[in-house]
């Protein structure tokens, strides 16, 4: 007889499993169908710009919902799934159907009234500018007479 060693956490972890899909089948709830998915993002920081690119296949671009703010961006939409009558059916897939929401904070305000948008390939890339009081600036501090205290506004040159 071969000693197994108890794993507690696992043990709950396939409790909680099996107590989570009863309440679902009885609740009449399918996990399998209810799942969403949000595009994939790639967000860009320039000196003077945002870029956001973010991978929307299978869908177009006049099925797109866009909305910018200067503190975020919205994108909406959905995939649907085309019905075709065959003999056969599919045996497997792993294509994603249906609504999908992301809504993308951004680090910096941005002028929302001067977005450019691009959609090629599946791809959606925003051009979004930052407000002027983003963008970097530098600043030259005149250190007059050796002084080691911070200069008034006289001394300080913006760049």
């Amino acid at each position: 007889m071969a000693l197994v060693r108890w794993q507690p956490f696992q043990e709950m972890e396939r409790i909680r499993r099996q107590m989570d899909r009863m309440f679902d089948e009885l609740a009449g709830f399918d996990r399998e169908y209810t799942t969403t998915w949000a595009p994939a993002i790639e967000l860009e920081d320039t000196d003077d710009q945002l870029i956001l690119r973010a991978e929307i296949p299978g869908i177009e671009g006049k099925d797109l919902d866009i909305q910018v703010a200067r503190e975020a961006v919205s994108i909406a939409g959905e995939t649907r799934q085309e019905r075709k009558t065959e003999e056969r059916g599919y045996l497997r897939s792993e294509f994603r159907y249906g609504k999908f929401q992301r809504t993308i904070p951004l680090p910096v305000p941005i002028n929302n009234d001067q977005v450019k948008a691009d959609f090629k390939n599946g791809v959606l890339t925003l051009t979004l500018p930052k407000v002027e009081e983003a963008k970097k600036k530098v600043v030259k501090i005149n250190l007059e007479d050796g002084k080691t205290s911070l200069p008034d506004s006289k001394s300080v040159q913006v760049v």
